[in-house]
């Protein structure tokens, strides 16, 4: 397979993205995949420009919530299979969370993980997500696949990536819990 340009967009609102350029640039940079999350709409909220590009397959996975979380991908070519979320539980699924393409030649993850909550009361269950997108990937992986997971992760992994990382060190987003998460995936490869 040839290279493949695969870009990933925390869009914080696709509607809005939408009225700020987006499919300008897509057209401008024409890239092959396009993973983006926190989407935050219903597929028919929005423009027909967005939802049917010229040249792009698009699929969209929101959440059950209206205007909340909500993963897409644009895609150039074609997948084998796309799947929905995936992971086989609601309260991960319902979330749109998570769009897995299969390629042939890799499997693709495009993933919105949860924040955990000023409050940290989501932590438990932003882990238990992140605990089964990994788990997933690493079943693709023993079967001899190669995987990419992309997307928004919502933790800073070390301390060079936060402006203030001793101020932040309570808080969502880079407890020690969440942190040695991504290093697991990162150790996972």
């Amino acid at each position: 397979m040839k290279a493949i340009r695969l870009f990933s967009w925390n869009v914080n609102g696709l509607r809005a993205c939408s009225r700020k350029g987006f499919m300008d640039w897509v057209r401008q940079v024409e890239p092959d995949v396009i993973g983006l999350q926190e989407v935050r709409a219903l597929p028919e909220q929005l423009d027909d420009e967005v939802r049917n590009p010229k040249g792009y397959t698009v699929h969209i996975h929101p959440a059950k919530r209206r205007g909340y979380s909500g993963v897409a991908l644009f895609t150039q070519i074609a997948p084998v299979q796309v799947t929905l979320g995936g992971l086989g539980e609601s309260r991960f699924d319902d979330e749109g969370r998570l769009i897995i393409a299969d390629y042939g030649d890799f499997v693709l993850y495009n993933g919105y993980f949860p924040n955990g909550g000023n409050d940290l009361s989501r932590v438990p269950y932003k882990l238990a997500f992140s605990e089964a997108v990994l788990q997933h990937a690493e079943s693709q992986r023993r079967t001899g696949r190669s995987v990419v997971i992309c997307g928004d992760v919502n933790t800073a992994h070390q301390e060079i990536d936060l402006a203030n990382p001793k101020s932040n060190q309570r808080n969502t987003g880079f407890l020690p819990e969440e942190r040695a998460w991504v290093s697991r995936l990162v150790d996972h490869g």
